[in-house]
């Protein structure tokens, strides 16, 4: 069922039951008004709505009866004519400081108070809060935004009517992906979106991908949230076989219709392992991948120092999210936001993993959740349990055949000359316990040589000195690293999709290269 047959039928049970006040929580003024004229029509009663742009007008027959365009005019009419009248109802548009103590509010007070007399019934649209007095004498209806069910009815009836004008190669299924892109926005929204794709004279299938873009620019700055932007053709990826499996099928999903089933969309991932194998990039590859905008949670950022904020501005970011849906939501280093504190005596950590966890648990929105950690010891066990994350995957240090392959990548990709054989086995050898990151600075150190000498000076020597210069993590703090992949082998889903079973310098597969 749509959220706009919900909010009709609740709507319709208001009015039949004369409910006095009835708080309208909706950022489209023109949807509502649009269901209330329905409802007019079908249970054959006379309502008024009120705007600062026509004053008072018969909702069924557009006909002004007051010209007075203020909310107090407004008001004033309303209690007129309740007192004259029975079963009246006013709808306000456009009233702005109701959500305290003030003298608009307790106007409205009264008005609702003699309409519980008259059998009337005051209406009102806002996205604020109402105050707590007045509110007690109503009910709250809210009107969401389209969802995937109504949007799609939106984008059939924007795009039909031109299937004779010009060449549309929509299908069904394309016509629910746009649905599900979509989904979230206003109507108009949508509907602007629509016709500048087709102002060009045609509609392909390739555009479905440039409505993902059109909707991402809606949302480019949007609370508690840091767009990310992506360049698929600086993603060089290979491996993570077992990691990429998995992720066809969550697409799969995410596009799918789940409501027969009664499932919820595919909630996201945990990659765990080792610092600098990839697993922050891994994140923009899923989003080139899915062609889904990328968004960062920063925790840092979220942090205030007023009672309550870190808490709201989190809230807030999760409700941006989930506007922005379908999205990938990348949380990296989830440990420093999330991690259990003993002299946080505010308790505000807490309340933030409480916050978090609930609505990983509950949101219903296509938000993929993309979340890295380094060290996993440090993140609450209920964080860890099976239904928060769907997965949980470990990277691990690259092999012998993987650090080749990447040790080739980023030579093309810095358009160095390749060493010879020979020295390609002895790099092979001294990156031993290297992560993708060392490699790729040890490779990055001979293209500074190459940029400053120019490509005569780049050699055998040269690459063997810059990968010997290379210290890694795993010989600096190795009780450190061996203590981060026990813990993958023990809790987590090898990225590479094969079982575990011996120390990264005997294992031939490959796992994962992300540059």
């Amino acid at each position: 069922m749509s959220n706009k047959l919900e909010f009709k039928n609740a709507m319709l049970r208001m009015l039949r039951a004369r409910i006095p006040f009835i708080s309208i929580k909706s950022i489209e003024r023109s949807r509502v008004l649009e269901v209330i004229q329905e409802l007019a029509e079908e249970i054959n009663i006379p309502m008024y709505v009120h705007s600062l742009s026509h004053g008072m007008a018969d909702i069924k027959t557009k006909k002004t009866v007051n010209d007075d365009r203020s909310v107090v005019g407004g008001i004033d009419f309303a209690v007129q004519n309740i007192s004259q009248r029975q079963n009246l109802t006013f709808i306000f548009t456009e009233v702005s400081n109701i959500e305290d103590d003030n003298i608009v509010s307790r106007h409205i007070y009264d008005c609702v108070v003699q309409a519980i007399e008259r059998g009337g019934c005051i209406c009102m649209i806002s996205t604020k809060s109402v105050w707590s007095q007045l509110q007690r004498l109503g009910m709250t209806v809210t009107l969401d935004p389209p969802n995937e069910e109504e949007m799609l009815s939106i984008v059939k009836d924007c795009v039909l009517p031109y299937q004779n004008a010009f060449p549309i190669e929509w299908g069904e299924k394309d016509f629910k992906m746009a649905a599900a892109i979509l989904a979230n926005m206003t109507r108009i929204e949508a509907e602007n979106v629509l016709a500048t794709q087709m102002a060009k004279g045609s509609l392909t299938k390739d555009d479905i991908s440039k409505l993902s873009q059109e909707k991402d620019k809606l949302f480019s700055d949007i609370s508690g949230l840091e767009k990310v932007k992506i360049h698929p053709e600086m993603l060089s990826v290979g491996g993570l076989d077992g990691l990429q499996q998995w992720l066809e099928s969550q697409k799969q999903l995410l596009t799918a219709d789940l409501k027969s089933r009664k499932l919820r969309p595919p909630r996201g991932v945990l990659l765990v392992g080792v610092p600098g194998c990839g697993k922050s990039l891994s994140a923009k590859f899923i989003a080139a991948t899915w062609n889904l905008p990328l968004y960062r949670l920063d925790f840092a950022a979220i942090q205030g120092m007023y009672v309550g904020q870190s808490e709201n501005r989190l809230k807030e970011a999760f409700e941006s999210a989930d506007n922005a849906s379908p999205c990938i939501l990348w949380i990296d280093e989830i440990e420093k936001g999330l991690a259990a504190n003993a002299n946080d005596s505010s308790g505000v950590t807490t309340r933030m993993i409480g916050q978090f966890l609930f609505w990983l648990q509950e949101s219903t929105k296509k938000v993929f959740v993309v979340a890295t950690a380094n060290d996993v010891t440090k993140l609450p066990p209920e964080l860890l349990r099976k239904g928060r994350f769907d997965e949980l995957f470990f990277v691990d240090l690259p092999e012998e055949q993987e650090r080749a392959d990447i040790i080739s990548l980023y030579i093309e990709k810095n358009v160095l000359p390749h060493p010879s054989a020979e020295t390609l086995e002895k790099l092979i050898s001294i990156s031993s316990g290297f992560a993708g990151s060392d490699l790729e600075g040890a490779v990055r150190d001979v293209a500074i040589q190459a940029v400053i000498n120019g490509d005569e000076c780049v050699d055998d020597a040269l690459y063997e000195n810059c990968f010997r210069n290379i210290v890694p993590l795993s010989k600096t703090s190795p009780e450190r690293i061996e203590a981060i992949r026990s813990w993958g082998k023990e809790r987590a889903l090898p990225a590479s999709g094969l079982s575990w079973g011996s120390s990264y310098d005997m294992v031939a597969a490959r796992r994962t290269i992300i540059i």
